[in-house]
Parts: structure tokens; sequence; C-alpha cells
């Protein structure tokens, strides 16, 4: 295959929300692990339709990340779902996004309501077939859902981290994650697909182990945050730096305030101007009167709905930790531009943007296929017509759906 001239493809934003729905219950249903099969038994008798259970790997030895520190055990949460073949070659790694898990699809137990939070798009006939692939999701190092992170107990004083866990990299997560797909045996995986921060994973594995993928599929992401990314997160940081809970990290209970309103600043960022209208509009709260004080308009609710919800579920310290490693992400990193980080590429690389994402503006994902192109790399790149702004990618599969489906299909081949 040629690189391809970047052309916009997909349907125009729709005027409904359309969230992912469950259509399919995954059952996934595993043996247990020692941790001493050397990879093999890891991924068990697997398929049918209900419940997932959560596979958990420590490795002693841990990793040197790029600040030079050595950070030793880490621990690693990953999910599977579908039967590997003979080689392990059609295992496809999903990389979740900034505050994501390693729970993709399915449910955690039979009466869990709520499923994975790319459910719509893993099972068996979706775009990523269990019947035909295994996808395997791990929670990154730094997060707070079982993966070593600053809410982690460190292991040479019992206590937890907090901030004397060390600052990573979007490449430490996929350093790590080496690690994994090393442990299960599988030598190359058939792909790594990701939107936002996975996006940002897929590329490293693109660059940092090009023998170890075949190809690659970044959704919604960048080769660098912007400044005007990166000041968004500043002031998320103060929200939870000026919370006086915090305590600079040593809180027994999350700061809630602050961590509130650092999730609600990342809301605004996830969505468009265009979404925000069909959503909202400006209507005011039904339940307070127009000239009350504190009477809020419905974004306003929504915003402080999702911020207060949000730390019931995730870490103040964690968010800070994979904030700072967001920012610091850069693609050319350790080389002398982007064309030379890229000239190591040997995978198809399949890029979606999505028309208004103004976090990660398309213009950024254009510059990376113009790069690989003029490299003479093997590279798709579609923008999709979008009212959904960043969020697009994980609300409307369907409209990337089908190129994803012959990306697949043409390495499956191969």
């Amino acid at each position: 295959m040629k690189p391809q001239q970047p052309v916009p493809v997909g349907a125009s934003g729709a005027k409904s929300c359309r969230k992912a729905k469950m259509s399919e219950d995954l059952d996934v249903t595993q043996g247990p692990c020692s941790h001493t099969c050397r990879g093999f038994c890891c991924f068990g008798v697997i398929m049918s339709i209900g419940v997932v259970q959560e596979q958990t790997i420590t490795f002693d030895s841990g990793i040197r990340l790029e600040s030079g520190r050595i950070l030793a055990p880490i621990t690693l949460v990953y999910e599977l779902y579908g039967t590997p073949n003979a080689d392990r070659s059609n295992v496809i790694m999903v990389e979740h996004a900034w505050t994501g898990d390693a729970h993709l699809a399915g449910k955690r137990s039979a009466e869990d309501t709520k499923p994975g939070w790319w459910d719509a798009i893993v099972g068996p006939g979706k775009l990523l077939d269990t019947d035909r692939y295994c996808v395997l999701c791990s929670n990154v190092i730094g997060s707070c859902y079982g993966s070593t992170g600053p809410a982690s107990i460190n292991p040479r004083t019992g206590k937890r981290y907090n901030l004397t866990f060390p600052v990573i990299t979007v490449r430490d997560m996929v350093r790590a994650q080496e690690l994994l797909i090393s442990h299960l045996g599988i030598k190359q995986l058939l792909c790594v697909m990701g939107g936002s921060m996975g996006g940002m994973q897929a590329l490293e594995w693109a660059t940092q182990y090009p023998d170890r993928v075949a190809s690659v599929i970044a959704l919604a992401t960048t080769p660098r945050p912007s400044p005007q990314a990166i000041s968004l997160n500043a002031v998320a940081r103060w929200a939870i730096y000026n919370d006086p809970t915090w305590k600079k990290g040593e809180y027994k209970h999350n700061p809630k305030d602050g961590l509130a309103l650092a999730r609600g600043i990342g809301h605004i960022t996830f969505l468009s101007d265009e979404s925000m209208w069909q959503k909202f509009d400006r209507r005011f709260s039904a339940k307070d009167g127009l000239f009350e004080f504190f009477g809020q308009f419905e974004v306003e609710r929504y915003l402080n709905y999702n911020g207060y919800n949000f730390v019931d579920r995730f870490d103040a310290n964690s968010f800070l930790y994979l904030a700072k490693a967001l920012d610091l992400y850069d693609v050319a990193w350790g080389y002398e531009s982007m064309a030379d980080a890229f000239s190591r590429v040997t995978a198809p690389i399949q890029f979606f943007a999505f028309s208004s994402d103004w976090l990660y503006p398309p213009y950024q994902t254009e510059e990376m296929a113009t790069c690989l192109q003029g490299l003479g790399k093997e590279v798709e790149y579609h923008l999709i017509p979008s009212a959904y702004g960043h969020d697009a990618f994980l609300l409307e599969h369907e409209t990337f759906s089908p190129m994803v489906r012959s990306l697949l299909e043409r390495v499956s081949r191969s």
C-alpha cells in the first residue's frame, strides 16, 4: 500500500449524541495464573457472554525511566478478551486515555450495570471481533486502577509513594507494557490502537518498538501538546494544589473540591462549542430561580456533577502525575526531529482526527501524516466531521469503523 493523501472521510456530525450502547455483554472466564507460567496460562480459556476477570502481574526488576530513575517493582493490571491463536499473532492492544483503566469491555460482575469504557467496539462480531482477535488492555503505570502509581505502597517504606513517586512519561508507560507482552509470549502485536493519551502510546510503540507491532491506529491524538493544552492542565493542577486538603500530596482523603474543579476543566476540553449548544443550550436549571445568586445553568450542573463524581473514582496524585506525562509528551523526544523519530516506523499507521477537537486539533494529526508520507511510510489520515469534540473517538465509533476494519483485514492477511 502506498502512502495516502490526507482525505476527509466519514459522516457529518450528528445532531444527537450517539453514545456507546451495550448490545452484548462479554464474559471472559480465565484460569488462575501464578505468573510463573512464562505467559501461556495467562490467556486461560476465554469467551462467552458475561464477566471479565482482571489479571495482575508484578515485575520485580522494574524499568529504568526516561528520568534515569529505576521504578521497581512494578505491577500491571490488564484484561484479555478473545483467544490467542497458536503463534499469538492475533493480539490487538488497546491503549486507554488519561483517566481510563484496563476495563475495556464486558462487566466486572454479574451485578455490574456499567460495561467497560469501549464496550461498543470489543466483542463477538464487533469491530474488534473477539471471535477472530485477542484484545489486550493494560492499565498504565502512574494510574490508580491497580498498576503501580503514586497511590501504591512503596515497598521500601511501607507507605504510599505520594509525591515520592518519580515523574513518568508516556514512553515509560509503553516500556512497562513491553514487559507485559513479552511475559505473555507475544512476539508482535497485530495492532496497537488508542485515542488521546492512548494514541500517544500507540505512537510510542511505532517508534520505540517497531519490530513488535504490525499496525498502529491513533485517534484524536497529538505529536506534542500545544501551549494551550498545557495551560489548561496547569490551571487544573492549580485547582488541586490550592485545595488545603491536598496537603502537598499527603492527604488521607481525596481533596474533593480541587480535584472536582480540575476534572471540570478537563470536561470543557473534551467537548466542543457545537456539542455544548446541542447538549445544554443556555438552559437554566429548572431547580433554581433565575435570579438566585447561586442558581446554575445546566452546563454548570453538568460540570459540577461530573467533577464531584470523579472524586469517588480517581486519585488526585495520579491525576497530577498523568497530567504531567501528557504535558511532557513529544514523539520526537530524544531525536533530532519528528522525521528522525518517524524514520524508525515500519508498521502502517492509520490516523483519525475529528473536526471539532480543539484540544488536539486536526492540524496536529495532519502534521504527523504529512511527515510520515514524506518519509515514504505507509500512512492514512482521515478527518472525521464531528460535533463532539475530543470525545468523538469514544462516542462515534461508527464513523471510523469501516477504515479500521479494512486495515485489520489487510494486516491479518499479510
